[in-house]
């Protein structure tokens, strides 16, 4: 039997290019609900430390108005486990920020930062806010995630989504096959994301140990060409046909 593959949108660059003008158009939270209505399951938003995209207001919207999950990305700073703890989102996912990248480059360092991460996952874990963390697809973070006490990772799927040369984009999507399936064998709930178009989605959405993607740039890029609804429903049928051919083959 096939499991259900939960699809979580970001919303960070329709707030990207509000912010390129200032005022409140477009409004990320009105795209949330587009969303929602087009088949997510659940709504994801990164809080930069440099406010680049979504601000503050965004995200107290989101809780009030939204009636999906929210899933906070944020980096394990003192200010983000604040704002955290003051919202208490269903999820918050903790991830690598560094202030000159244009996106989230890598996977966070679990196995180097552990003194660091032990309290922010204890914190929110106490608050119940189910945490994630956001890690390259290597059998070694995950089980330092493990020992850290999160109960999800997230497996970035930037390397796979970016190989050019087919035998290499096998050897990525082979990596995220294999971290997926020890994910689930040590217990830990297997999300991924970042990248993820029509043309990649696929392989990814037939691994049965992933039961979550997140994906936001190329909806919102491709919503300028198709409409938001209708670049998240195609993407939410990519993800079902895939994932129902790989139960039955």
């Amino acid at each position: 039997m096939s499991r259900f593959l939960r699809l979580g949108v970001n919303i960070d660059h329709v707030a990207t290019v509000r912010n390129a003008r200032g005022g409140a158009h477009p409004d990320p939270v009105r795209a949330a609900r587009l969303a929602i209505e087009a088949g997510a399951d659940g709504i994801t938003a990164h809080l930069r430390e440099d406010r680049r995209h979504i601000v503050d207001r965004d995200i107290e919207r989101l809780m009030a108005e939204i009636d999906r999950p929210l899933n906070f990305e944020m980096a394990a700073t003192d200010e983000m486990l604040a704002i955290a703890l003051r919202h208490k989102p269903h999820a918050a996912c903790l991830v690598p920020e560094k202030r000159t990248e244009v996106t989230t480059e890598g996977g966070l360092d679990v196995i180097g930062q552990h003194d660091h991460l032990v309290r922010p996952v204890g914190e929110l874990s106490a608050a119940g806010i189910r945490v994630s963390l956001f890690i390259d697809p290597e059998p070694a973070q995950l089980d330092a995630a493990k020992r850290l006490g999160a109960p999800v990772v997230e497996l970035h799927t930037g390397a796979y989504c970016d190989a050019v040369e087919p035998a290499e984009r096998e050897a990525e999507l082979a990596r995220i096959v294999r971290a997926a399936a020890h994910a689930e064998a040590i217990g830990l709930e297997c999300h991924a994301g970042h990248g993820l178009s029509y043309d990649t989605v696929g392989p990814v959405a037939a691994i049965q140990t992933i039961v979550e993607l997140n994906i936001g740039h190329f909806l919102i890029g491709e919503a300028i060409f198709v409409g938001l609804t209708n670049s998240i429903a195609r993407m939410r049928k990519a993800m079902d046909t895939a994932r129902a051919a790989a139960a039955s083959a």
